[in-house]
Formats: C-alpha cells, structure tokens, sequence
C-alpha cells in the first residue's frame, strides 16, 4: 500500500496505526536491524531500527511512543 499525501502530516488515527505497525514490524520483522532510506528523495531520512541502542547512548535517552 503505498501513499501519495506526502506532503500532509499523519491524522492521530494514521499515528496510531503506523505506531501499532511499528512496534508490530520491530518485533516479528526486525532480527539484528533495520536500514530503510524513507521520506523525498531529495531529502531523505536514514532509519535505523536496531535491537540495541546506538553505541555511546544511554538507553534513557529513548522514548516509548
């Protein structure tokens, strides 16, 4: 399923949904980590998904959507 309305932000409902997609993606799809490059292509975001925290970070400094 692929969305066009790039350049509007998530309703609460759509949040919930890719919250609950997440959590459900990082704990059945995600063995070590997870690269994905999302977001325009001319400015892209560069997501790391990883089952421990990034070397030299606290695990404190991670919030719990």
């Amino acid at each position: 399923m692929r969305h066009d309305r790039h350049d509007e932000p998530l309703s609460d409902e759509e949040r919930e949904l890719f919250l609950q997609y997440l959590h459900r993606f990082a704990r059945h799809d995600v063995d070590l980590f997870a690269l994905m490059e999302v977001g325009d292509p001319e400015d892209p975001c560069y997501m790391t998904l990883a089952r421990t925290p990034v070397p030299g970070t606290d695990p404190a400094a991670y919030r719990r959507p």
